[in-house]
């Protein structure tokens, strides 16, 4: 059968560095770090104290009373995306056929903040078990599916993407498939984490996760540099509204990109890190550029998983140079999460975001927090756009998402020729 072409018509985001796509574009090309210490909890006794916190969300301007009870804040983050990105789109309800508008989003862990409440409590009382009735919905991962479901209508396909921090790009993927294959025309796609709680800090320094740098919070995140020691963690969510390209342009919808590939693959590994020769990311990467009849020189930029770990950045580096081969010159590559730190499941919808617009406005955003030291096992013929944004003709870019698991998803957007 004939594929249909998928393009980018609503972008909606709420990050560290900003709280609407414009914000958090601008910040990107700046160079803003988002890492600071951690509000939520009095964080003395653990060895990480800071994070990337998003910063003057308040939800009493999103939600009423009543409504915040049944939500977790990583669905709070999720409908604030998503209501951004359907705003961006123009989508009229009452001219579309709402049977056929889905909702998919990623996410890695779901409801933290309302598992440890719960528990809390309940580890504090007589044993009598008095959990909210809220607890369950509020804590499972599909929940901002439904959520931003009901409060359009939209009864097209419903459902969330769990692959840890492949989850965003994996939900990407999953609207961009419906869609291509007749089954959607327009898919409200994105990812959504809140893990910055104190089981989400104490288990990550428990697995030696994410930096420990508490003297100097906003340089922790330093993929690429030899003193890098682990990712630091973000929150937040990002939200594209993904449609049928006819559809698109028979309703006057502006145009940002065109998806055009999508790979997933396994590193059938480790728990948590990644094969150290690259073996998924070469795969991951190859399947999106088969999947998008392209060839490696049609890719302008890479926004790399790139966390500032020890062996995630070596291995990432490997499976670029293995599968572009003297390309990999020519290329742009950044990490953002050196800006906003690793947002788990949302980070593949929020670095997705970043393509998109690196495409639309032929600039790359930089990777920020290099320090000059050197590390023996990486390639620096490479263009890792060190320090500040360069503008270049961004044809095509591909996004890369590699999750605890051995769970690797990539995506290719490019600029938009009907």
């Amino acid at each position: 059968m004939e594929l249909k072409r998928v393009v980018v018509t609503g972008l909606g985001a709420l990050t560290p560095i900003g709280n609407n796509v414009p914000d958090f574009w601008n910040a990107l090309l700046i160079g803003v770090s988002g890492a600071g210490p951690i509000t939520r909890f009095d964080t003395s006794k653990f060895k990480t104290q800071f994070a990337c916190e998003v910063k003057g969300f308040d939800a009493d301007q999103h939600f009423d009373r009543k409504e915040l009870k049944k939500h977790d804040l990583y669905s709070q983050y999720a409908i604030v995306a998503a209501r951004q990105a359907i705003s961006d789109s123009n989508i009229d309800k009452e001219k579309e056929d709402l049977d056929r508008i889905g909702v998919i989003f990623g996410v890695g862990i779901g409801g933290l903040s309302t598992f440890e409440q719960e528990f809390c409590e309940f580890a504090k009382s007589d044993g009598t078990p008095r959990f909210s009735p809220f607890f369950i919905p509020k804590m499972i991962a599909d929940i901002a599916c439904g959520h931003i479901s009901m409060e359009y209508g939209f009864r097209g396909p419903n459902f969330a993407c769990v692959s840890a921090c492949a989850s965003g790009t994996n939900a990407l993927t999953n609207a961009f498939n419906h869609i291509r294959l007749g089954k959607a025309d327009i898919i409200v796609a994105g990812g959504a984490e809140a893990p910055i709680t104190q089981g989400g800090v104490g288990g990550f320094n428990s697995m030696h996760a994410i930096s420990t740098r508490n003297d100097s919070p906003q340089t922790a995140s330093r993929p690429f540099s030899k003193s890098r020691d682990g990712f630091v963690m973000g929150e937040g969510a990002g939200c594209l509204i993904l449609e049928e390209m006819e559809h698109a342009i028979k309703r006057g919808a502006k145009i940002y990109a065109e998806v055009a590939g999508e790979g997933e693959s396994a590193d059938a590994y480790h728990l948590t890190a990644s094969h150290p020769d690259g073996v998924g990311a070469i795969l991951v990467m190859k399947n999106a550029l088969n999947d998008a009849n392209m060839g490696v020189e049609d890719i302008d930029y890479i926004n790399v998983h790139g966390t500032s770990t020890p062996v995630g950045d070596v291995s990432e580096v490997k499976a670029i140079k293995q599968v572009f081969g003297e390309h990999a010159y020519k290329l742009n590559i950044s990490s953002t999460k050196s800006m906003t730190g690793h947002l788990l499941g949302a980070t593949g919808a929020v670095e997705t975001i970043a393509c998109v617009l690196s495409v639309q406005n032929d600039i790359v955003p930089p990777t920020i927090n290099f320090t000059g030291e050197e590390d023996e096992e990486i390639d620096y013929r490479l263009n890792f756009t060190f320090g500040k944004a360069q503008k270049r003709t961004v044809r095509a870019a591909l996004s890369n998402t590699f999750g605890f698991g051995g769970h690797n998803a990539s995506i290719i957007v490019k600029k938009f020729v009907k």
